[in-house]
């Protein structure tokens, strides 16, 4: 069995997509976008082996979430151990979100293109900033319903950016956030 390599897993999240979802970061990129906002999962070093099996029990765990989503890094990098993390999720009823710097027409088949129900595709390009949709860092990147589990209706969600404060002090952040919303974050005006 071939092991994931994850960099970060945010158990519960309103940031990651649609609804209340836990966000699964994988460790290696080969695309490697300038400007990526998470360049420390480039390289395969550094990550957590998981077997997916472990994955896929820890997900099911987790209470009050509708689905998946997987980022990077590059989650096609691992799309073999990946397909069979969503496959087996999605067949408990979650709903599976995959990123990736590839375009849909460039991907090969596998298990994890046919397990995802809305697929987000291309390079982040750094000077051509999305400001309307959520979720996504610049204007290229398109969204694909590969299932009718989610439409159009999704990009009414706004963007949120999450922090969490761990116990020992450390701060986590995920999420996105536009200009606007930073300011309001830091006149105290944003719910």
């Amino acid at each position: 069995m071939e092991l994931l390599n994850l960099h970060r897993i945010v158990d519960v999240t309103a940031a990651e997509g649609p609804g209340v979802r836990c966000a699964v970061w994988t460790q290696g990129c080969s695309v490697r976008c300038p400007g990526c906002f998470n360049p420390q999962t480039w390289t395969t070093r550094g990550g957590t082996p998981m077997a997916w099996p472990d994955l896929v029990s820890h997900v099911l765990g987790i209470r009050g979430i509708e689905g998946v989503t997987l980022l990077g890094g590059e989650p096609f990098d691992q799309a073999e151990p990946l397909g069979h993390f969503a496959s087996a999720v999605r067949s408990e009823g979650l709903s599976v979100m995959t990123f990736t710097g590839h375009v849909l027409e460039d991907l090969p088949p596998s298990k994890l293109l046919d397990s995802t129900d809305l697929l987000v595709d291309g390079p982040f390009l750094a000077d051509r900033p999305e400001t309307a949709r959520p979720w996504v860092g610049s204007v290229n990147q398109r969204f694909h319903f590969l299932t009718d589990r989610y439409d159009e209706s999704i990009f009414t969600t706004p963007n949120r950016l999450e922090l969490t404060i761990g116990v020992d002090g450390g701060i986590e952040v995920n999420g996105f956030a536009t200009t606007e919303v930073l300011e309001a974050l830091l006149e105290g005006d944003y719910r």
